[in-house]
């Protein structure tokens, strides 16, 4: 059979690790968290799974609607934020076509370009973690067609901020599509972060923001993400994706987790203070931790990194290692706190 080369080449996705029992999984940014009561009540009382999902979740989409300002056509849902990327990607970009991101970033960035038969375009990131844009700026082309934004970083943790994409969004030409991967913004405790939300409000047709109900709403297993935008830019991204692909019992999910939003919040925040006592504790150990705004902390490990992993493998600590690059850590369960740091101090750089 002909497969295409680039895509025969092409790595699979790679989860984080799976954890047993006795140990602590912190591979996936996941939320340590049960699911609500009510949110589980309400996927319960779903019921005619013999029927076809709406496959528009039109409630859901208004519900986000109401919460941006704006009307249902400038809300996409889809299954999981990740997938609405690669719609975008197949949208707007295909052989000849670059695709731009800052690196290390999310994983899947790279296969996005390659997928949609386009060109993937990667600047490093500063020496804090942090996106570099002006030379993201600089990297555009005439045939830039896509650029990704993902703040807070994933995995390095910092996020961009309003005065920095703002003075970025001047510098990109108005038919490139600026996606702001906001996968961890309920976590963001950074006043001056960029605000999605603000930045559609102030009229870019140009920007899509992305959001997602698998980590502060601990929905990861039902696979619900949505993006909000200019609706011909979501029109072109729907027409690439799978139909049907939001089951019934997701989109009740959502809408539960929006009903109990209050404790959910309540939630994200003590998982925010967590992130702020690992990394200042992992700081005293000896380790550079950049600014953490996610629900995880990034370890600068280079080439220690599997090294680094396996020392929390044993210690019963799954992490998520990226070769050559660092260790992530998500936040879990309070009392795995101390045995992250534990193992951190015994692998810390000299």
């Amino acid at each position: 059979m002909r497969i295409r080369p680039e895509i025969a080449a092409l790595p699979a996705y790679k989860q984080g690790r799976q954890a047993g029992a006795d140990a602590f999984k912190l591979s996936s940014n996941e939320n340590p968290f049960d699911p609500l009561p009510g949110v589980v009540q309400a996927v319960q009382a779903a019921h005619g799974f013999n029927r076809y999902p709406d496959a528009t979740a039109a409630r859901l989409r208004a519900r986000l609607a109401e919460r941006f300002g704006t009307t249902d056509d400038h809300v996409h849902v889809a299954a999981g934020s990740v997938s609405i990327l690669f719609q975008l990607a197949q949208a707007t970009s295909g052989a000849g076509d670059e695709i731009l991101f800052s690196w290390r970033s999310f994983e899947a960035y790279p296969s996005l370009a390659t997928v949609a038969g386009s060109t993937a375009v990667t600047v490093p990131n500063d020496a804090d973690g942090r996106h570099d844009l002006d030379a993201m700026a600089d990297a555009v082309t005439d045939r830039t067609r896509m650029i990704i934004v993902c703040t807070p970083n994933n995995p390095t943790g910092p996020v961009v901020t309003q005065a920095g994409f703002d003075a970025f969004l001047a510098r990109v030409p108005a038919d490139v599509l600026i996606v702001l991967d906001e996968a961890y913004a309920e976590f963001v405790t950074d006043p001056d972060a960029v605000d999605g939300a603000r930045v559609l409000a102030a009229g870019h047709p140009n920007v899509v923001v992305l959001r997602t109900f698998s980590k502060a709403y601990g929905l990861a297993g039902l696979r619900v993400g949505y993006a909000v935008g200019d609706p011909r830019v979501l029109a072109a991204a729907r027409s690439t994706g799978i139909p049907l692909s939001v089951t019934a019992a997701a989109e009740e999910a959502a809408l539960a987790s929006l009903d109990a939003e209050d404790e959910l919040r309540e939630r994200v925040a003590e998982l925010a203070v967590r992130r702020d006592e690992l990394a200042a504790r992992l700081r005293e150990t000896g380790w550079d931790v950049p600014e953490a705004q996610g629900n995880f902390v990034w370890l600068p490990a280079g080439d220690r990194a599997l090294e680094v992993a396996e020392a929390f493998e044993a210690a019963g600590l799954i992490v998520r290692p990226f070769a050559g690059d660092g260790v992530r850590i998500s936040i879990g369960e309070a009392e795995s706190l101390g045995h992250i740091v534990r193992v951190a101090a015994s692998v810390a750089p000299r």
